[in-house]
């Protein structure tokens, strides 16, 4: 099945989930179709789907992630005197590595605002509906909110990375206190232990909470870039961490912190 057939397929059979959608009509334009179909992912419950549904939405997610291109992340440059440590510019959905980090919410089952930017929305979007369906296994067994500066790990299913790991940062309201930057931190620290736990030696980070968590972006990378030079001092330093940053003013940050050249 060609990637437009997919498409539509996958688009009805969402449609045809809710008598709410019975007055949508599919456009005909490729973009509007593809915006469509991410908005009903979006927004769909984490409840059971047909396994012809799941085949085609991998098929046609595996597809659309090639023709991004993979960026195979272990052989991204280091930054100069730490070998551990690369600073890379780009979308975290293309990178192969053993796992990215998602800057999560309470909820742990993704964004639920139809294409909304954030980076837990993109991650859901392309992992596929699976993703959503798996975390609200583990939220309804853990039996409540996910606390801020934890972290869990699910299959990446069909992003070119092996897993994710689901952080909860700070939602900073006011000035960031003490506490803030410790959550902060705790995020990183946990998402590594976890990683470490699971075999993965290599992991990408995004900037945790500096988004609609509104951590500022300076001391967020300070606290990022120190409790990871502080985990791989402990732990001997076998695992790649990559620092994700997608704005500009983040790749600044980052340069000045680890002192690379622009």
């Amino acid at each position: 099945m060609n990637l437009y057939k997919a498409r539509l397929y996958m688009i009805r059979y969402l449609l045809s989930e809710s008598p709410d959608f019975d007055d949508v009509k599919i456009p005909l334009e490729e973009e509007e179709q593809r915006d469509l179909l991410r908005e009903l992912m979006n927004i769909r419950m984490p409840e059971p789907v047909d396994g012809d549904f799941l085949k085609i939405q991998d098929e046609y997610l595996q597809a659309e992630r090639d023709l991004r291109g993979v960026v195979d992340g272990e052989s991204l440059p280091a930054v100069p005197g730490e070998p551990h440590i690369s600073l890379w510019q780009g979308d975290i959905t293309t990178l192969k590595v053993d796992a990215i980090v998602n800057a999560a919410n309470s909820g742990m089952l993704g964004c639920f605002y139809p294409l909304h930017n954030c980076i837990d929305n993109i991650i859901h979007t392309r992992s596929g509906v699976q993703l959503r369906i798996l975390c609200n296994e583990i939220m309804k067994e853990q039996g409540c909110e996910e606390p801020a500066g934890r972290a869990k790990i699910t299959p990446a299913f069909n992003l070119p990375s092996r897993y994710i790991l689901h952080t909860v940062g700070p939602i900073i309201k006011g000035e960031v206190s003490q506490k803030d930057r410790e959550l902060l931190a705790s995020c990183y620290r946990s998402c590594l232990r976890l990683a470490a736990e699971n075999g993965c030696r290599s992991v990408a980070f995004c900037c945790i909470s500096t988004g609609e968590f509104k951590f500022p972006n300076e001391p967020a990378a300070q606290i990022a870039v120190a409790a990871v030079r502080e985990f791989l001092k402990e732990s001997g330093g076998d695992m790649k961490v990559i620092f994700d940053v997608f704005k500009d003013k983040d790749l600044y940050i980052y340069r000045d912190i680890l002192g690379v050249d622009g």
